[in-house]
């Protein structure tokens, strides 16, 4: 919970750019800002934090989605190692494809 995850995929799904950044709305901010790539859209998995790290995302005009729990397990299951990044490359597939 103290660190985010972050994957950004290209519009064919190879990933484009890897890192981690303070689980909070600033820090995700500052990261997503300085990867120099326009993001058409930013998923978050439902947990405690999520509601002030969209409602910060948004504020700075930042296209974020929250995807419901249970969506995005059912997307993850399948993966044979859950981890922080594999749960983010797996977030970003999803909303790649629209799958949410």
């Amino acid at each position: 919970m103290e660190e985010t995850a972050i994957c950004v995929v290209d519009e064919r799904g190879r990933i484009v750019h890897e890192l981690r950044a303070a689980s909070e709305p600033a820090a995700l901010i500052a990261a997503l800002q300085g990867i120099g790539l326009s993001q058409e859209r930013i998923g978050l998995e439902a947990c405690s934090l999520t509601a002030w790290l969209h409602h910060g995302l948004h504020a700075a005009g930042l296209a974020a989605i929250c995807i419901e729990t249970r969506q995005a397990n059912a997307a993850m299951k399948t993966m044979p190692n859950k981890t922080d990044r594999n749960d983010a490359r797996a977030l970003a597939q999803i909303m790649r494809t629209g799958w949410f």
